[in-house]
């Protein structure tokens, strides 16, 4: 394997990344036995999400280091794994509170495979990468309203567990801002893009994550 240069940005990101994941993975499965049982589930699936993209990034800082290529398919092999299981928490945790209607969970997991499937067929040259991007953007847009304005949101308004409105209010501004980075770098599509995409993933899979743990400890 070459070795790290100085002035490579990129590289330096991707390699920053890799071991933050890895180790927001470790905080939370030593961390889950210290939360309250309803809130064990939400945990897990985090280090799940932390644990896929760590393992994912770490071959992907390789790809870089040694061809300075873009690993695009592995990418979006990542996302496609840990994406809808992120959008799958919103799920989870307003069922901590009462029994949520299964249709919402498709709804809000539907939304986010098109959203990926979109972006994928763009990037890839499949289909014109701009048509890639509106669609994926018209995705990303219902989840937007669902999670502000839809059931997801009304279900969260009836529930008096602080907890619970605090996490939800926390990540929906996650999902709208923090991956407002994603149409950057797609749009960049150059070397920087990656560079753009992994400050994404420190910020949305890493924050997401701790939000959820700080949800569950939250007194």
């Amino acid at each position: 394997m070459k070795n790290l240069e100085i002035d490579d940005y990129v590289g330096i990101s991707f390699w920053i990344i890799s071991i933050a994941l890895a180790a927001t993975t470790a905080f939370l499965v030593i961390e889950r036995k210290n939360v309250k049982q309803k809130w064990k589930t939400p945990i897990t699936v985090s280090s799940l999400v932390t644990g896929i993209a760590a393992s994912h990034y770490f071959y992907m800082r390789n790809i870089w280091v040694n061809t300075q290529a873009n690993p695009i398919i592995y990418r979006y092999i990542d996302w496609i794994l840990t994406v809808p299981l992120q959008i799958i928490e919103f799920y989870l945790i307003l069922s901590v509170a009462k029994k949520i209607p299964i249709k919402l969970f498709y709804k809000l997991l539907g939304a986010s495979v098109l959203m990926l499937i979109f972006g994928f067929l763009g990037e890839a040259k499949i289909i014109d990468r701009f048509l890639g991007f509106y669609l994926g953007t018209l995705a990303w847009l219902y989840l937007l309203y669902e999670l502000f304005y839809g059931e997801a949101s009304k279900i969260k308004n009836e529930t008096k567990d602080e907890s619970i409105k605090f996490a939800f209010n926390a990540l929906k501004y996650i999902i709208t801002i923090g991956w407002a980075i994603y149409p950057i770098g797609y749009l960049l599509n150059t070397s920087n893009m990656n560079l753009v995409y992994n400050l994404g993933d420190l910020v949305n899979k890493i924050l997401f994550a701790l939000i959820i743990w700080y949800s569950a400890k939250y007194k």
